[in-house]
């Protein structure tokens, strides 16, 4: 286990841009993104991903409420590594999407979480505001969740259940996407979730709003071919609609959008969800070089992978000793 001795430390970039993963802990980034055999060294992945970034979304909040026992021991992880870094949570799935979301669309008339819902989701998100590491808590919608009266009035009442949080909400219809909404939320200082995905139907095209304090960018791949398989299920194939690499050229175009929300805003968070293979730490790593205009140190098995990586990161030792800054980008 490193030391934050040890190991020199992901500065936030003077922009106040964090950039990382949604998620840590999938099976597909051993040997990938983490060396091999890291469960061996009695190393949480934390511990290592903290080396690299200065943020991570927390999935498996949306799942079912944080354990906050898990989130202490997150807190206590990352803190020994990176003592800048800061999670994103995403609100328990209860508030947000109907208990049979694959067979029916979601609305304010479906959704139907309990008290017992609130109590225990707020014991995972105050475990980690508690330690001054949550950055924000992500109210997440499905692309059937439109614009209309009932649902406006819903996510109102939501917004207000959680106000002691730095709440941003991520829309995924176009509808959402109307200056009433933006007055609405700049008004609760809540902030709008910009977000890169398949545009199929009226699905919400890229953005760069900013309606509060907090900018906050989701990129989660374009793979038009599998994005609604298996949706409602967490095996068989549903990671397929993850496996996307984006390029140089789609990178750039975001960076411009980052860049824009960034300058306006106190903290920005941009997060890859395309994590198939742990393409979303390759992205990751690209657009914090982008933005940085820094050279970024990577895992060495992930440079291995993609060694288009080369361009922009360095190894970094895989166990104990001082690790470089980052370096000015070179031609």
């Amino acid at each position: 286990m490193e030391s934050s001795a040890s190991v020199r430390l992901p500065q936030v970039d003077s922009n106040g841009v964090r950039v990382g993963t949604a998620g840590w802990s999938y099976k597909d980034w051993e040997g990938v993104f983490y060396p091999s055999g890291m469960s061996r060294r009695k190393q949480h992945p934390l511990e290592y991903l903290a080396r690299f970034f200065d943020t991570t979304e927390i999935n498996t909040s949306f799942y079912g409420p944080l354990k906050p026992e898990w989130a202490k021991l997150w807190c206590r992880k990352v803190a020994a590594v990176n003592k800048n870094f800061l999670f994103t949570a995403k609100l328990y799935r209860a508030f947000t999407h109907s208990p049979i979301a694959v067979m029916e669309p979601t609305s304010a008339a479906t959704i139907r979480p309990t008290d017992e819902d609130e109590a225990r989701t707020r014991e995972g998100l105050d475990a980690i505001a508690d330690e001054g590491r949550l950055g924000a808590l992500l109210i997440q919608f499905p692309v059937s969740f439109k614009n209309t009266s009932l649902n406006r009035e819903y996510l109102d009442r939501l917004l207000r259940q959680f106000i002691e949080y730095p709440r941003v909400v991520e829309v995924r219809h176009s509808s959402w996407n109307d200056p009433e909404t933006l007055a609405a939320f700049a008004q609760r200082n809540v902030g709008f979730c910009n977000i890169d995905q398949p545009l199929l139907g009226r699905s919400l095209a890229p953005t760069e709003h900013l309606t509060g304090a907090i900018g906050y960018i989701r990129l989660h791949g374009r793979n038009y071919e599998h994005w609604f398989a298996d949706q409602g299920s967490d095996s068989g194939n549903r990671n397929d609609r993850y496996n996307y690499l984006y390029n140089e050229r789609e990178l750039a175009g975001w960076k411009e959008r980052i860049e824009s929300v960034a300058e306006r805003a106190q903290t920005t968070y941009v997060i890859t969800n395309n994590h198939f293979e742990s393409k979303a730490g390759v992205n990751a790593l690209e657009l914090k070089a982008m933005i940085s205009g820094k050279r970024v140190l990577a895992p060495p098995t992930l440079i291995e992978k993609y060694p288009e990586l080369r361009r922009i990161a360095d190894p970094a030792e895989d166990s104990g000793g001082n690790v470089e800054p980052m370096l000015p980008l070179r031609a």
